[in-house]
This record gives structure tokens, C-alpha cells and sequence, in this order.
């Protein structure tokens, strides 16, 4: 995959837009954390706190990368990475699960289901969480 370009606008993709981050999180903290280093790293930042919203707003938004927590009201994450992976619009998305859920079965049914990347938030910090945001894009 290219590069990302760093500018005075921000995080650029290969493409010279902006990179556009769907966070699909409900867990107030963690939205609040994440979106300022996403921010801080000059990436556009949509945020849906439940799996019904963040299955829209990635068939409204394209977002160029989502990450996706995996409990969540509404629709669980793996429903609905197992939606955009049927969405025309949405199947070549990169997809990374950033959940609390840490077990065997899980990270293999995650991985199964189409994510690129399957990380446990305990441990990652922000900083940890961009370096791989940027090998998928």
C-alpha cells in the first residue's frame, strides 16, 4: 500500500484526500480519546456509537478505514462487519475490530469475517492504534 502523505491539512490518502476514520465505539471515554488523536493526527473523524448507526454512516460516509468495537447496542460489531462485507460499498473498506473481547474464538471469528486486524483496547494506546491504522491505508 502507498504511503500516507503528511501535510499542513492533515493525513492524506493515496488519493490526496483526506483520510476519513469511522469509529464505531459507545463507550464515551474511548470516543473522546480516540477522536482527539485521530484530530491531533489530522484525520477526518466520524463517530457512531451504535452498530445500526455505524453500518449507515459507513454507506453514507465511505470512510476510507473503520474502526469497529465489537459489543455495542443496537447490532454487535460482528453483525455488522459481516453487513459491510456484503455492502457493495463498503466491501473494500479495511476494517480493523477494536474491542475489550480477547478470546480465541473471537479474534478468529473476527478475522474470518473479514477484518484486517483484530485489537484488544487494553493493549493499545492511541499512538499504537495509528501506527496500524496507517499500515491499512
Amino acid at each position: 500500500m502507498a504511503a500516507i502523505k503528511k501535510s499542513a491539512k492533515g493525513s492524506l490518502s493515496p488519493s490526496g484526500k483526506k483520510v476519513k476514520i469511522l469509529l464505531v465505539e459507545d463507550d464515551r471515554m474511548i470516543v473522546e480519546m480516540y477522536h482527539l488523536k485521530f484530530q491531533e493526527e489530522g484525520y477526518d473523524v466520524v463517530i457512531a456509537e451504535d452498530g445500526k448507526m455505524g453500518l449507515a454512516k459507513a454507506i453514507d460516509e465511505t470512510p476510507d478505514i473503520i474502526l469497529l468495537d465489537v459489543i455495542l447496542p443496537e447490532m454487535d460489531g460482528f453483525s455488522v462487519l459481516k453487513c459491510l462485507k456484503n455492502e457493495e460499498l463498503c466491501k473494500n473498506i479495511p476494517v480493523i475490530l477494536l474491542t475489550n473481547l480477547g478470546q480465541d474464538g473471537d479474534v478468529k471469528r473476527g478475522l474470518q469475517l473479514g477484518a484486517v486486524d483484530y485489537l484488544i483496547k487494553a493493549n493499545y494506546t492511541p499512538s499504537q492504534v495509528v501506527a496500524r491504522i496507517k499500515s491499512y491505508i
